[in-house]
């Protein structure tokens, strides 16, 4: 890996933990939305250490208790580690505006994902921008309670 992608690494890293103090501190008062979407934090297991992982995220879909989730990763040409965890173990939690609740995770089909998508880029465009960015498909994640 390179300096690039580890400088994106750790930007990434800083901006998540920022986020969820801040939720934490003012109870989900602040920075509760981003961008217009619910900020949803994400928790899965480590695909190699076995260890409960936690990153903050945006939702550009809720659909009742269905959640949709973009694998994007500012357009990087790699998967983001929380994606990869997830297709490692789909058992997953989102805490959403302060609940925690048990989901499965699974990558859209490509007829979902044809469905979804621009119903993604109009809750945010710069999900558009992020695919142009890369080669790398861009994954989305729907999450339905188990």
């Amino acid at each position: 890996m390179g300096l690039r992608q580890s400088v994106a690494d750790i930007g990434f890293s800083a901006m998540s933990n920022a986020h969820r103090a801040i939720l934490r501190v003012s109870s989900g008062r602040v920075l509760g939305s981003a961008f217009g979407m619910p900020v949803v934090e994400l928790h899965t297991v480590g695909r190699r250490s076995g260890q409960p992982r936690s990153t903050m995220l945006t939702a550009p879909i809720v659909d009742g208790d269905r959640v949709v989730l973009v694998a994007s990763k500012g357009g990087d040409d790699r998967d983001p580690d929380w994606y990869r965890n997830l297709v490692a173990c789909p058992q997953i939690e989102l805490t959403m505006a302060g609940r925690r609740r048990p989901m499965s995770a699974r990558r859209a089909s490509d007829d979902e994902k044809t469905e979804l998508w621009p119903l993604v880029v109009a809750a945010y465009d710069g999900y558009g921008r992020y695919q142009h960015r890369t080669a790398r498909d861009i994954p989305l994640v729907i999450c339905e309670p188990r």
